[in-house]
């Protein structure tokens, strides 16, 4: 029996050949190289990718910076509840590219997965911006088209995130290793334009548009939904030129198997009689390759040092909600611009792009050369005390602004104003023994009192009793008022008597820093007043009151009124941030029509540039701790856990999130102690990361190179002497 029976196509591979007699073949066509930018070695797929990521950056990044003042003016939900739903939706956007990078690695490749997952993104900006649209259903109808669209763009995003800039990277060859360095510095510097210019883009298509009589949220939430389409036909358009490599298995599935089996075999096999095992990771040898489990076990020491961060980013990641709410009670007016609140935010990538030079070419350089050995992780704790400072300047900016605001009344309290449309002055008296003393000067003719009185009620609700005093009469009246609530005793002429009302203010007017007016109409017929295309008030004759509008702040000259027989304009000045307005329409000495302008909460009086120092110091606290962080992480770890490392990186994030989500929804502090609480909880993290990294053995990038790392140049080396042969032979 011939014993190489069973490899007879390994014989005849072996088995000599003569050359003499055998037809020459011709040679495979060498394979065409992609096309080049400009002749240069960057291939021409990558401008596709590049600005595919600056559009993809600049409807992220749009979208989610009017997103809290969305759901706080939109959907009407509170602060907390806003808060909580924007970090919900930032801890998916970064939970998802787990499931991204799974699909891409194990089932579609890179180039499908974007495609697909695109699409889907697509899908969540059309329903977002569907449920931006007061006159589609109502506010049930708007929140559930909110949250779906949302759950749809975080998959979109976070699906694709991960696979971007590696297939970008993919589109080059292995000899132009440094074009693409200089690629990712290129990919890194789309998303950071992306993010700048639509940050400052979409607040003014929010504000400075007006539709269906109140801000345009559909279409600051249209336009980035635009984007997302031109990126995904710029991206499909290069379809031709990518290198598409095939699905090469998904390395996070497999640590996180190995792991699983070396704590599975471990508990297992955890009788005294059998032997100890080095490492805990060492069990898992029975299944694993050696190599994997050593990358593993140098995995494992730099995630050690990622339980502490994610309190990082729960401090980062609140400056498009909780600081952009502080901005909201806040005057934008710098003088040469005015500042949208939700504008704030684009300070944050329009520094790091200044940063990052400055403390690479500049900072950093002058600390080493004071001998100062300025570690990476001493570099992340310096940025978490940087961002601690700049909670502890939010919690003073804070404190700042409440100072500035009229108090707000409590339970069994009512405040309350008064203003005489009489020709004469009233002397108003409220009856019963905790609030006689109160409201003891007369008040003059088309006056109010100077400020907001506290009268104190019995119950929730109760009827308070007044008497007016008007030259020679005596009117006694009644009114019924509930508790915490602001209100206006309006005393106005009633024939030869006088006679009032009592109309309930606008409500949490002092927090929402929009600027609202209403107006009171004294002629004998009703008044059409139009501040724009979208906003009218229709003011009934005879004092009636309106009801409170929110406007754009500005400069309002000429206001175009209507009556039934004649046209005029009023001048209602300068309508300013956060303040609230009364307008009473009369007639002058000289019979003319007017507009009696007060005031009934002053504007903002805090310059939204005292937000500026806690912007610097959060940033420069994001460059010395994210920056660091992930070269840190990189240069600790074998290559092959380098996308293992970014799914660790971007759950952190995702976990800072939850963090927020659960302080605003159950911590019950006011806004200035819960940034407080922060400040200091990040202090102590902080503390427990430094003693981590005091323990902390850095690894020489040559120690946990892989046997494979090691023998690259020989193998290349006998690549080449095996083509020389070839081509002899």
């Amino acid at each position: 029996m011939n014993p190489f029976q069973k490899n007879e196509p390994r014989e005849i591979l072996f088995s000599p050949v003569s050359t003499e007699g055998v037809p020459p073949r011709n040679p495979s066509p060498p394979k065409k190289p992609p096309p080049k930018i400009c002749g240069s070695n960057y291939p021409l797929s990558i401008a596709f990718i590049v600005v595919n990521e600056f559009c993809e950056r600049f409807s992220y990044y749009g979208m989610k910076a009017v997103l809290t003042l969305y759901f706080l003016y939109f959907l009407h939900w509170n602060e907390d509840t806003s808060t909580s739903v924007y970090h919900a939706f930032s801890s998916l956007c970064y939970f998802t590219p787990i499931l991204g990078a799974a699909i891409a690695d194990s089932l579609l490749g890179k180039f499908k997965t974007i495609i697909y997952l695109s699409l889907v993104y697509v899908l969540g900006h059309v329903i977002k911006s569907l449920g931006a649209l007061p006159i589609l259903g109502g506010q049930v109808i708007h929140t559930v088209l909110s949250l779906v669209g949302l759950s749809l763009i975080a998959l979109g995003t976070g699906g694709i995130k991960p696979c971007v800039a590696a297939f970008g990277g993919d589109q080059f060859e292995e000899k132009h290793a440094e074009e693409r360095t200089r690629y990712f510095s290129v990919f890194y510097l789309a998303i950071n334009a992306g993010s700048l210019i639509s940050t400052f883009i979409t607040p003014m298509l929010r504000g400075d548009v007006q539709c269906f009589g109140e801000d345009c949220y559909a279409l600051a939430f249209g336009v980035p939904g635009l984007l997302m389409v031109i990126a995904l036909v710029v991206f499909a358009m290069g379809s031709k030129m990518y290198k598409k490599t095939p699905p090469q298995g998904n390395i996070v599935a497999q640590v996180v198997r190995c792991i699983w089996f070396a704590i599975f075999n471990r508990f297992k096999n955890r009788s005294s009689d059998i032997p100890k095992r080095q490492h805990w990771l060492d069990w898992a040898a029975e299944r694993y390759p050696k190599q994997l489990i050593m990358d593993v076990k140098a995995l494992t020491r730099v995630l050690f040092l990622y339980i502490p961060l994610p309190m990082f980013w729960a401090l980062m990641d609140q400056q498009g909600s909780r600081w952009t709410l502080q901005a909201t009670r806040m005057n934008g007016n710098l003088g040469f611009f005015v500042l949208q609140p939700d504008q704030m935010q684009v300070i944050n990538p329009f520094l790091v792009l200044i940063f990052i030079p400055l403390f690479d070419l500049v900072i950093y350089r002058l600390v080493s050369k004071c001998g100062i050995n300025f570690s990476s992780l001493r570099k992340m704790a310096v940025g978490m005390i940087l961002a601690c400072l700049a909670f502890a300047a939010a919690a003073a900016v804070e404190i700042k602004i409440n100072g500035m605001a009229p108090p707000q009344p409590g339970p069994q309290e009512v405040f309350l104003q008064v203003l005489n449309l009489a020709d004469d002055e009233v002397k108003v008296i409220v009856l019963g023994n905790e609030n006689n003393s109160l409201l003891v000067e007369s008040i003059k003719s088309f006056q109010k009192t100077p400020h907001y009185s506290k009268l104190h009620l019995k119950t929730k609700s109760q009827d308070l009793h007044f008497h007016l005093k008007y030259q020679n009469l005596s009117v006694y009246t009644e009114h019924s008022v509930e508790e915490k609530n602001w209100y206006s005793l309006i005393i106005r002429e009633d024939g030869k008597s006088i006679s009032s009302i009592m109309v309930k203010d606008v409500e949490n007017r002092t927090t929402n820093g929009m600027t609202t007016i209403r107006f009171i109409n004294t002629l004998h017929k009703g008044v059409n007043i139009s501040l724009g295309t979208d906003i009218s008030f229709n003011v009934g004759e005879d004092y009636v009151v309106s009801a409170y509008r929110t406007v754009q702040r500005g400069e309002y000259p000429a206001v175009h009124c209507r009556t039934e027989d004649e046209d005029f304009f009023l001048n209602l000045g300068l309508l300013d941030f956060g303040a609230a307005y009364l307008f009473i329409i009369t007639k002058n000495s000289n019979q003319s029509l007017q507009a009696w302008k007060m005031e009934d909460i002053p504007a903002n009086k805090m310059s939204i540039a005292w937000q500026l120092p806690q912007y610097v110091l959060i940033t420069a606290g994001e460059v010395m701790f994210s920056v660091t962080g992930l070269e840190f992480s990189y240069s600790q770890a074998p290559s092959s856990m380098k996308s293992v490392l970014q799914a660790a990186w971007l759950l952190t994030v995702a976990v800072g999130n939850i963090i927020v989500l659960v302080v605003a929804q159950f911590s019950g502090l006011v806004q200035w102690a819960e940034f407080i609480l922060f400040s200091c909880v990040l202090l102590v993290v902080c503390l427990i990361f430094s003693i981590m990294g005091y323990y902390y053995v850095p690894v020489r990038p040559e120690d946990i190179q892989g046997p494979e790392d090691k023998q690259i140049l020989h193998i290349q080396g006998n690549m080449i002497n095996l083509e020389t042969k070839k081509t002899k032979l």
